[in-house]
């Protein structure tokens, strides 16, 4: 540990890794709601959230585990795919409660092109809410859908290890070979939902 009268302690927050200050105080600025993307290794969330003196204010809010429990996915919750439904959730949300514009706040998240935060920032501009986002660094339309999971599945059906990778998809039923046609199922149902027709 660094020691003198020039060291300076980080904030609490963000020496355990949850926020960075600089950026917050940007976005802040910006005086826009915030789109935010979170994820763990098991889950996603994503928030619309303004900045108020008092705290922030969560205006809309969806997580991976609703895709389940609402929509009936059957596929992964913290996957590209899932990423994207989410965002879609969360941005007719944010719409229905007179959102139109927000800006991305990935946090700590380090941006990758190609990472999945990229894919839920896409389903909210594709579900009508404006988050800017660079078109270089969205995922492809086939990892969006899932056809890389897709694709690994018949590799390791041909090898015979489909069973020990994919068991959870196998336990819910869906033969992970067919997520992308389980993926547009999923997203009609959830674009059907909030009265959008596509």
């Amino acid at each position: 540990m660094a020691h003198g009268p020039r060291y300076k302690v980080p904030k609490r927050r963000r020496r355990e890794g949850k926020t960075n200050y600089y950026k917050r105080y940007i976005m802040i600025l910006s005086k826009h709601p915030r789109f935010v993307i979170r994820k763990t290794n098991k889950y996603i969330w994503v928030q619309v959230i303004v900045a108020k003196p008092s705290g922030d204010q969560t205006i809309a809010s969806a997580h991976s585990r609703e895709l389940i429990t609402k929509f009936a996915w059957k596929g992964g919750t913290a996957n590209t795919p899932a990423a994207y439904l989410t965002g879609l959730l969360a941005a007719l949300r944010a719409l229905e409660k007179g959102v139109k514009y927000a800006v991305p706040d990935i946090g700590l998240h380090r941006a990758v092109r190609g990472a999945l935060v990229f894919a839920a920032i896409k389903a909210a501009n594709d579900a009508g809410l404006k988050v800017p986002l660079g078109e270089e660094v969205v995922p492809g339309e086939d990892r969006i859908v899932g056809k890389h999971i897709a694709e690994y599945a018949k590799i390791l059906r041909e090898k015979g290890v489909l069973e020990t990778r994919f068991s959870k998809y196998l336990e819910k039923g869906l033969d992970p070979e067919h997520l992308p046609e389980h993926f547009e199922e999923v997203r009609k149902s959830i674009l059907k939902a909030y009265g959008v027709e596509r």
